[in-house]
């Protein structure tokens, strides 16, 4: 269904977080060229919520969020009308302090809590000591409080390190001998804790990093064995309810940018997909209908179950995966939560 809509993203196209907000950037585009809505895009760097009031003076249909939790949190804060959040993976962006967020991902405190449960499915015991690693932010936080929780419930030992954003090297030498590492830190934090962990003894390490390709390129053959949690695997195999396969949306996105698309780019389109659903049953482009249709929605997209919860507003159909690097692939590990 072609929707004539006018759209708003707001994501990093400058600073830190450039990255992958462009490669979101770039694949909204080619939903929005493939469903005749006119898209703009606004740099949320250095402040989401300028962007987000910039956004929204021009009164468009649907306003598309920051990826980073930091980023997509500042710009909700700021926003007066319904944001759709494809790359804020936090629990935070909530009903009732964002009552008008529609929420794409699984939220982050699920990432080093699914490597858990993957492990234990293995075989790892119980009372095995798990150390986890964070950086001092509310992402950081966020992951391991998930990873602690899942700890006790499953019955593993756990201690836990913070550091200061950047200054994983710093804290290293204060990191407990232990079963498992889990790391929850930026991507340069990851990078050097994946570098110190390949040197020392554990049985298993997991880190948020690794559930991306761009680790492998940055650490070359260290990525071996390390595990890691995913928004998004593409392995040919989705027949989705709503919009394109994954087939069809890799081959478009690497026609347009010449590299396979990472997770962000699939949630941005699959939030695309979303909308125009529920502007399809909602029988209108109005953002209070459109959003109320989505609490209502259960379906598939490329980037895997769409369900929000009708109370907080958090994802929880889409669900993460957990991947381990064996000789030079990311391979998935677990075995597909059932649907509910």
């Amino acid at each position: 269904m072609r929707v004539a809509a006018r759209a708003v993203l707001v994501t990093p196209l400058s600073g830190p977080l450039a990255r992958f907000g462009i490669a979101g950037a770039s694949a909204l585009a080619l939903w929005a060229d493939s469903s005749g809505v006119s898209l703009e895009v606004i740099d949320a760097y250095p402040s989401a919520a300028s962007a987000m009031r910039a956004a929204e003076a021009s009164r468009p249909n649907v306003v598309f969020g920051p990826y980073g939790s930091g980023p997509a949190l500042a710009a909700a804060a700021a926003s007066t009308g319904v944001v759709w959040n494809h790359g804020g993976a936090t629990a935070r962006l909530a009903r009732p302090a964002y009552p008008r967020v529609v929420n794409v991902e699984s939220p982050a405190y699920r990432y080093l809590a699914r490597v858990l449960e993957t492990l234990v499915a293995d075989g790892l015991g119980v009372g095995s000591e798990v150390v986890i690693v964070h950086v001092d932010t509310g992402f950081g936080r966020e992951v391991a409080e998930g990873a602690a929780t899942v700890a006790r419930r499953l019955g593993l030992r756990r201690r836990s390190v913070t550091f200061r954003p950047g200054r994983a090297r710093d804290m290293l030498a204060q990191v407990p001998a232990g079963d498992v590492l889990l790391s929850a830190g930026s991507f340069d934090d990851d990078v050097a804790i994946a570098q110190w962990a390949s040197e020392h003894r554990w049985c298993a390490v997991g880190l948020v990093a690794a559930g991306v390709d761009e680790l492998r390129h940055a650490i070359g053959d260290r990525v071996e064995g390390l595990y890691g949690p995913c928004q998004w695997f593409d392995d040919g195999t989705d027949d989705p309810a709503d919009g394109p396969n994954s087939e069809w949306f890799s081959h478009r996105y690497r026609d347009a940018n010449g590299t396979e698309p990472p997770y962000p780019a699939a949630a941005a389109f699959a939030a695309g997909v979303v909308w125009q659903r529920c502007v399809q049953e909602a029988d209108t482009s109005e953002s209070l209908p459109v959003m109320a249709a989505s609490q209502q929605l259960d379906t598939t997209t490329l980037f895997g179950r769409f369900r929000v919860d009708p109370v907080t507003g958090v994802q929880t159909g889409h669900q993460i995966r957990i991947v381990q690097w064996r000789d030079g692939q990311r391979v998935l590990v677990d075995q597909p939560p059932r649907r509910k």
